[in-house]
C-alpha cells in the first residue's frame, strides 16, 4: 500500500504526497476580494509542503456566502487576487485548488468571532436561500424556498465560478456539498421537504448535487480533476446517512468526480455527533471500498503516524487537514522528518533542513 509521502495521480497531475490543506474559512474579505490574509494564510501553507492547498469556502454568489467576509468568486474582479496567490503556491511546486460553494439557508451570519448569529440587511446581510423556509435554527435568519427557475440559476452560478477558476489558474476545483449548506440541504430529507422534482426521493433530492457537478465538469478541462465535499451522515435518525453516500459516491464518479471529501455532519443544529480521533475515517473507507472512487479522509487528524496509518491501511487516498495546519503550517515537512521519508524544503529554509535534503 502506498504511505502518506508516496505520491498520488489524479487526471494528468501527480500529487507530491497524500497531504492536502483542507478548506478552513478566514472571514476576512471585503465583497468577496483576496487581499494579503489569503496570501499569507495560503501561501505559508504551500510552504509548509503540503501537496494541494484549498481555498476557503468560495461563494458562488453575494448571496450564498455565510458571512458578508466571505471570499467570492461570483464576479470576474475577483479573478486577479486569486490568481496572485495561485502564482505564489504553484512558486512552492504545490498545487492549488478552491473550493465553490452556496451557503444556502446558513448565510447571512457573523463571523465565529462576532456571535455567528443572523445579520440584518442594514448591517450588510441579506435574505438566504434554501430548498424550503425554515431556518437552521432560532439564531438564523429564515430563508425563503427556492423556485425551480432560482435553482437552474444557481446551477448556473457555480457553472461560471468554475470558468473563473480556471482562468486564476487553479488546479483542482471542489463542489462544497457538505456542512449543512445549499446542496446539503437538498440531500438531506430532514431539511428538504419540497415535493417537486427536487425534494422528496433520493433521485430528486441529489438532483441539484448532480447538476452542479454536470455544470462544472462541462466547463472544467478533462485533464483536470473535480472533487466534491458532502457531510456523509446527517448523525440525525431519518436524515441522510451512510448508505445514501455511498450511492451518491458511485453517480458523481460516473459523472467524472474523481474524488470524495468524506465530512459529516453540520446539516442540524441538534445533531450528536460522536467525535474523537479520526472520527470520520470509516466514512472515506467504507465509500471508497464499495463506491470505487477515491476519498479524502477529514476530521481530528493530527499527528504523523495516524495520517500515515489511514493511507497505509487503505482507508482513504489522502487526508484533508485543518486545526494541525493552523497550529503548524509546516506539519508536513514535520510529518516527513517524523516518518523518515526525505522530501524537498524551500531553498530559503535547507539551513534548518535536515541534512541531505534536497532544494525544491
Amino acid at each position: 500500500m502506498p504511505h502518506l509521502f508516496e505520491p498520488f495521480p489524479l487526471r494528468s497531475l501527480t500529487f507530491a504526497n497524500r497531504v492536502i490543506v483542507s478548506p478552513m474559512c478566514q472571514y476576512s474579505s471585503v465583497d468577496g476580494f483576496a487581499n494579503d490574509w489569503h496570501f499569507v494564510h495560503l501561501g505559508s501553507r504551500a510552504v509548509g509542503g503540503a501537496a494541494l492547498v484549498f481555498t476557503e469556502a468560495t461563494a458562488v454568489s453575494p448571496e450564498g456566502r455565510i458571512s458578508p467576509q466571505d471570499l467570492g468568486i461570483w464576479d470576474d474582479g475577483h479573478v486577479a487576487g486569486l490568481a496572485h496567490v495561485v502564482r505564489f503556491i504553484h512558486a512552492q511546486r504545490t498545487l492549488a485548488g478552491i473550493q465553490i460553494a452556496h451557503a444556502g439557508r446558513k448565510g447571512s451570519t457573523a463571523r465565529p468571532w462576532d456571535g455567528g448569529r443572523a445579520v440584518a440587511k442594514a448591517d450588510g446581510g441579506w435574505e438566504p436561500v434554501g430548498p424550503a423556509n425554515v431556518a437552521f435554527s432560532g439564531t438564523y435568519p429564515a430563508p425563503r424556498a427556492l423556485s425551480v427557475a432560482d435553482i437552474a440559476a444557481i446551477v448556473r452560478q457555480f457553472r461560471d465560478a468554475a470558468r473563473r477558476a480556471l482562468d486564476a489558474g487553479f488546479d483542482v476545483v471542489e463542489v462544497h456539498g457538505a456542512h449543512g449548506y445549499l446542496i446539503g440541504e437538498f440531500l438531506s430529507p430532514l431539511v428538504n421537504t419540497r415535493t417537486d422534482e427536487y425534494g422528496g426521493s433520493f433521485d430528486h433530492r441529489i438532483r441539484l448535487c448532480l447538476e452542479v457537478v454536470d455544470a462544472v465538469r462541462g466547463v472544467w478541462p478533462d485533464r483536470l480533476p473535480v472533487f466534491v465535499r458532502i457531510s456523509t451522515t446527517d448523525w440525525k435518525d431519518g436524515g441522510w446517512d451512510l448508505d445514501q453516500s455511498v450511492e451518491l459516491a458511485r453517480r458523481l464518479h460516473a459523472r467524472g468526480v474523481d474524488l470524495l471529501d468524506c465530512s459529516s455532519g453540520g446539516t442540524v443544529h441538534d445533531a450528536k455527533v460522536t467525535l474523537g480521533p479520526g472520527y470520520q475515517v470509516p466514512f472515506a473507507e467504507r465509500i471508497r471500498r464499495e463506491a470505487g472512487i477515491p476519498t479524502g479522509a477529514v476530521g481530528l487528524i493530527t499527528d504523523a503516524a495516524q495520517a500515515d496509518a489511514i493511507i497505509r491501511n487503505g482507508r482513504a487516498d489522502c487526508v484533508l487537514i485543518a486545526r494541525e495546519l493552523l497550529r503548524d503550517p509546516y506539519f508536513p515537512l514535520r510529518a516527513a522528518r517524523e516518518l523518515g521519508h526525505q522530501v524537498p524544503w524551500p531553498a530559503q529554509y535547507l539551513r534548518s533542513a535536515p541534512q541531505g535534503t534536497p532544494a525544491r
